[in-house]
């Protein structure tokens, strides 16, 4: 499950690297190319509000495999894109195609015992985050070197093999909900309305990778540019670094199931917070950007294996239901993190891409301190 995460997920990050090249074939600018990225994390947030409730309903082995077929067509539509607007609404069909990781992660939490659900969902996590950073090297490399079309030829290749493996090797999951579609999605409501924790951490995943999705989305722009002046597969290769923070993930997870999760999501969102700070004084600078990047990656991932750590515990019999509402979220900030940074590097550089990552990340801290300082106070009332 976390090989087939990585592979999965890093549909929806091949074109980040390459949208410089994607300006270039289609006589764009580059914020215009910079909507690809928006509108397959808008995809995937679409297929995680209507496919993921589903493993609560359908077999999931079986799900899955359909859901791959449809993967396959639109990666080769994205590959045989004649214009801009059929690429990006083949990257809204990836998007809306490449949710299958986040089927694994609640089976996964439903396959393990209670004390190891962290360390499971860690595990799977390791792999997911792995594929999404290790995605921007690869076709950092391919689209220098073969074209951008190129990469997602391959990406059609690879899930056709993935297929077969998941068809011989998946074990199947049986449903434990009954209910009707049209019921399934009301319900989604209710965990809304009645679980503040799922709130709370839908909002914090949703800040946190607003920053992130801003600053992968634009560091192309940056490193094509003075003083750099470097191509797609150097802006890729900043993916190996950041895949130190996803192997951790699995560390994390571990610490998830011993640590307090609240003192814990406090430490990774000081150190997202830190790492923006460090982007703001490092425009000029390699050392810099890779030390923010080490700490970016490593302070989202964390932060988002805690808040999933947190939601899973909370209705077991509807993980992917809770997953759901707290992937929909967390992918609307992605995208809205990517149409905003796009909108601050065309007017103001990379002084307003660190303008909105920094804004964002310290909401984020601030939605989960708030929580803590009022029921201190109401405790201290209270008493």
């Amino acid at each position: 499950m976390a090989s087939a995460s990585g592979l999965v997920v890093a549909n929806n990050y091949y074109n980040q690297p390459l949208l410089g090249k994607i300006a270039q074939t289609f006589q764009i600018s580059e914020a215009r190319a910079s909507s690809v990225a928006m509108l397959t994390q808008i995809g995937y947030a679409v297929g995680l509000l209507f496919i993921i409730p589903l493993g609560d309903m359908m077999r999931r082995k079986r799900l899955i495999l359909i859901d791959f077929v449809l993967i396959l067509l639109a990666l080769l539509l994205a590959s045989f894109a004649p214009g801009i607007h059929v690429l990006m609404f083949a990257s809204f069909l990836i998007g809306v195609t490449s949710v299958v990781p986040q089927l694994f992660v609640p089976m996964a939490a439903h396959l393990a015992d209670a004390g190891e659900r962290g360390k499971a969902i860690g595990t799977v996590m390791s792999g997911l985050l792995i594929g999404i950073l290790c995605s921007r090297t690869i076709s950092g490399v391919v689209g220098e070197h073969l074209g951008w079309r190129a990469m997602f030829m391959i990406a059609a290749v690879i899930m056709v093999i993935l297929w077969f493996a998941l068809w011989l090797l998946l074990p199947e999951v049986h449903p434990e909900y009954k209910g009707s579609y049209k019921q399934l999605m009301l319900s989604l409501v209710k965990y809304i309305r009645t679980e503040p924790a799922l709130r709370i951490a839908s909002v914090r995943g949703a800040l946190s990778f607003a920053g992130f999705g801003a600053f992968w989305t634009t560091l192309v722009f940056l490193l094509n540019g003075p003083p750099f002046y470097q191509g797609s597969d150097i802006a890729g290769a900043f993916g190996l670094i950041g895949a130190g923070g996803a192997l951790a993930a699995s560390v994390v997870g571990r610490i998830s199931d011993r640590m307090d999760k609240t003192k814990l999501i406090t430490i990774t969102l000081v150190m997202i917070v830190l790492s923006w700070v460090i982007f703001g004084i490092s425009s000029a600078s390699i050392a810099g950007l890779i030390i923010g990047v080490i700490l970016l990656d490593l302070g989202l991932q964390s932060t988002h294996i805690a808040n999933q750590t947190i939601i899973f515990a909370l209705h077991p019999e509807a993980r992917n239901r809770l997953n759901t509402v707290y992937m929909v979220s967390y992918f609307i900030g992605g995208a809205s993190g990517t149409f905003f940074a796009g909108l601050a590097w065309t007017n103001w550089k990379w002084l307003g891409v660190t303008g909105v990552g920094l804004s964002v990340s310290l909401l984020a801290l601030l939605v989960h301190l708030f929580p803590l300082v009022t029921n201190r106070k109401t405790r201290g009332h209270n008493s």
